[in-house]
């Protein structure tokens, strides 16, 4: 039987990673090219920017994850691509990539979303069971997505304004912590005390979010705080924001278990290395029937191996795009199987 080899590009927002799968159980490459660096000076990822250092950097990308591998293109299946969401200049490249090299090589292109990814970063630990609750946190999303078999996708709540990410990364900015600003209050947080009093917006037995409010109320009371002359205890105040954000993301997200009837929990996004999350998650499904997977801190940040292990499971189901496919930054994760064809590539 010959090798099913998966080889996936994501370039979605400021990492350029190229991944090689084989057999969906063999990551024999996954390398990525981050931008943190360069983007840190300006507070958070300049789109522009990104998009350059993307060009520049995926022939080199592409390279480096063959010779790990060690393949040619030849004995490639497929080529997945991220086709959406994220910033378009960003997607492009990535997408530009991929079907120049589909159409040199004469391989099928599968779309992928770049949630799907996410979510299927968490095969790398354990197989997705069903029903599966994903609890999806980063700088762009906050959504609670139910499973009930692979790549089939229900949303059942989410963020009405901010993802909890982009709450993070602002209050962050606001008491001057470094960008990526979630990783900063979660490092400081641990030598503070949650002494400030913060809003809890929605909160009610929706699965809806908003995080603007939290966000605002933190502007408000620093703001007020330096009106009177008095010093904001950032230790303090990221320890206070950190703990209401995620006591309100679980607390509105595991009423689902029941339900749902969920076998299992995944946490996926960026906000997922957030280690109160993975501790207090843990903690609060300790006597519950359920099973929580939390994804290796390698498979938080974007990368290309979760978008060749959703890539994997397209293939086996033909979902496959002409070279006529464009980037989505706005392709909705429900929508995720709408390039399934009815006969074999």
């Amino acid at each position: 039987m010959e090798d099913k080899i998966i080889l996936a590009i994501e370039s979605s927002c400021d990492e350029t990673s190229i991944a090689v799968l084989k057999n969906n159980n063999q990551l024999l490459a996954n390398i990525v090219s981050t931008q943190i660096s360069i983007h840190q000076k300006y507070g958070g990822v300049m789109p522009e920017i990104a998009s350059r250092l993307h060009i520049e950097n995926i022939g080199v990308v592409l390279k480096e994850a063959l010779e790990t591998a060690n393949i040619t293109m030849n004995q490639v299946s497929a080529i997945a691509v991220t086709s959406g969401p994220g910033l378009i200049g960003a997607l492009h490249v990535g997408l530009q990539c991929a079907k120049t090299l589909a159409l040199m090589y004469h391989k099928p292109l599968i779309p992928v979303h770049h949630l799907a990814g996410h979510i299927y970063a968490n095969e790398y630990v354990s197989p997705l069971k069903f029903p599966c609750l994903a609890i999806v946190v980063s700088g762009g999303n906050t959504e609670l997505v139910i499973m009930d078999k692979h790549l089939s996708f229900k949303i059942i709540g989410g963020t009405i304004d901010d993802a909890i990410g982009e709450a993070f990364d602002k209050v962050a900015r606001v008491v001057g912590l470094p960008y990526p600003g979630g990783v900063s209050i979660d490092k400081l947080s641990k030598e503070g005390m949650p002494i400030y009093h913060l809003p809890r917006p929605k909160d009610d037995h929706t699965y809806e979010y908003s995080y603007s409010g939290i966000k605002t109320a933190v502007i408000n009371l620093v703001n007020n705080l330096k009106q009177k002359g008095e010093e904001v205890n950032i230790k303090d105040l990221a320890c206070s924001f950190q703990t209401t954000a995620i006591d309100l993301l679980l607390d509105k997200a595991l009423p689902a278990i029941k339900e749902y009837s969920v076998k299992q929990i995944v946490l996926a996004g960026g906000v997922s290395a957030n280690s109160y999350l993975r501790e207090q998650i843990v903690k609060r499904t300790k006597n519950k029937d359920v099973e929580v997977v939390i994804p290796p801190l390698w498979c938080t940040t974007d990368n290309a191996a979760m978008i060749a292990k959703v890539g994997s499971y397209l293939y086996d189901e033909n979902v496959f795009a002409s070279l006529n496919l464009s980037a989505d930054p706005n392709w909705k994760l429900e929508d995720q199987m709408k390039y399934k064809q009815k006969n074999n590539f």
